[in-house]
């Protein structure tokens, strides 16, 4: 898998001169409670509250669709960990009235090599909705094991999502989306564990408030409460976030 993310950062960087238009943009949020496909990333606490600071950046090479980021996020799930690093690159097109978008992402927990996570992912989007589906290619996912401790092979892992935005009145964004889990067969099959496939929600608004502040207020789950170690229930998470 690291021969693909090589590919993707050869190509964009072959690309550079072409990109007269490049631009470099960055973000930090800090948000109530950080929930990745339903999930709570704060085991230590029970109550809703989880503070978590966020914040990357990504990198367009102007017209030539192709882009890199980084996005990083205080977590509280893994021992000797603080601190999930995503690193990804793709290229963007459009065809017809569909924008589209092609690429790879690592989910990289500092401390804990096998946490690590490899993902391709591809998305279309059509007015206010996108769909996007992401298969695991590494052999870990999130660090699934056994209940004797045995990573099991995550690979083939794959997690769709539906998503919808409008603004329904100036600087007002109504926002909802539903995603599905389907385990690799090797940890739904593991009978040392109750580990199955999953579905994950949220629904809520955002407020521009201008200058690249927005407030967003959410309710996000899952329809599996209590498993894998983490803590799917119904949590409202609100985020405020300045992008630069």
């Amino acid at each position: 898998m690291k021969k693909v993310l090589f590919a993707l950062a050869a190509v964009a960087t072959a690309a550079l001169p072409l990109a007269a238009s490049a631009q470099l943009t960055a973000n930090v949020s800090l948000t109530s409670n950080y929930k990745f496909r339903g999930q709570d990333q704060d085991a230590s606490r029970t109550k809703g509250l989880k503070p978590a600071l966020q914040g990357g950046f990504d990198y367009a090479f102007g017209e030539t669709g192709f882009y890199i980021g980084n996005w990083n996020s205080s977590v509280d799930w893994l021992p000797n960990n603080s601190l999930e690093s995503d690193f990804y690159g793709g290229y963007k097109m459009t065809a017809g009235d569909f924008a589209l978008d092609f690429g790879a992402l690592a989910y990289i927990y500092s401390g804990y090599q096998p946490a690590k996570t490899v993902e391709l992912y591809a998305s279309a989007g059509w007015g206010p909705l996108v769909a996007k589906y992401s298969h695991t290619v590494s052999d870990g996912y999130f660090a699934f094991s056994n209940a004797s401790g045995q990573r099991l092979d995550g690979q083939g892992t794959g997690y769709f999502n539906l998503a919808y935005a409008q603004e329904v009145m100036p600087k007002v964004t109504v926002k909802a989306a539903l995603g599905y889990t389907r385990l690799s067969s090797d940890i739904r099959h593991d009978a040392s564990t109750n580990w199955s496939n999953y579905t994950d929600y949220n629904v809520g608004a955002a407020y521009d408030f201008g200058s690249g502040v927005s407030l967003s207020g959410a309710v996000v789950g899952a329809n599996k409460k209590d498993v894998y170690g983490f803590i799917n229930k119904n949590r409202f998470v609100v985020t405020l976030t300045k992008a630069m």
